[in-house]
């Protein structure tokens, strides 16, 4: 991404916040956030992995946390020209699922502070507002706060083939 060279590691301030956070994993939030991004070196090794395919070039993704089992979350170049903070999130599980999760990184601050991480974007459970990660959201969030499941279904609608596109890499 042209904002931030690939060899710059540091997250954006929301996202260094995030990562101060101790997320408690009983609690239902299934995510460790780094302290700074991984390098384009290791995000290219694991996006080779994942697809099977050599050749594949991570230099679109930003990896910033995991979940317990290996999937990542990344700040994805989607939208060219636009600041990195302006990227959508997105998780690749290590099961093969693979989606957008949030249209930009404040809607992923608010998706947080609904009791929902990445890997459970999905889940169609009540929403569990977390008082540390809401304050977060509204110290950073530059989005209005509004339910998870509509923040997770206007990402995908500005994405559509997102996970299509990802699963075309493969070999």
């Amino acid at each position: 991404m042209s904002e931030t060279p690939g060899d710059d590691c540091r997250l954006p301030p929301a996202l260094a916040d995030v990562a101060r956070i101790e997320f408690d994993y009983g609690d239902g939030i299934d995510f460790e956030p780094y302290a700074a991004f991984d390098s384009a070196e290791e995000t290219t090794h694991w996006l080779r992995q994942w697809t099977g395919n050599p050749e594949a070039d991570g230099s679109a993704y930003r990896v910033f946390g995991q979940d317990g089992a290996g999937g990542l979350a990344a700040l994805w170049h989607g939208r060219p020209g636009r600041p990195l903070t302006e990227q959508p999130v997105v998780y690749v599980g290590s099961e093969g699922e693979c989606d957008v999760v949030a249209g930009n990184l404040s809607d992923f601050l608010w998706l947080l502070a609904h009791g929902m991480g990445p890997a459970e974007a999905d889940d169609e459970r009540a929403e569990r507002p977390d008082p540390e990660l809401t304050a977060l959201a509204e110290r950073h969030a530059t989005t209005p706060r509004r339910p998870a499941a509509d923040i997770v279904k206007e990402a995908r609608a500005a994405f559509p083939t997102f996970a299509e596109d990802l699963w075309a890499l493969c070999r």
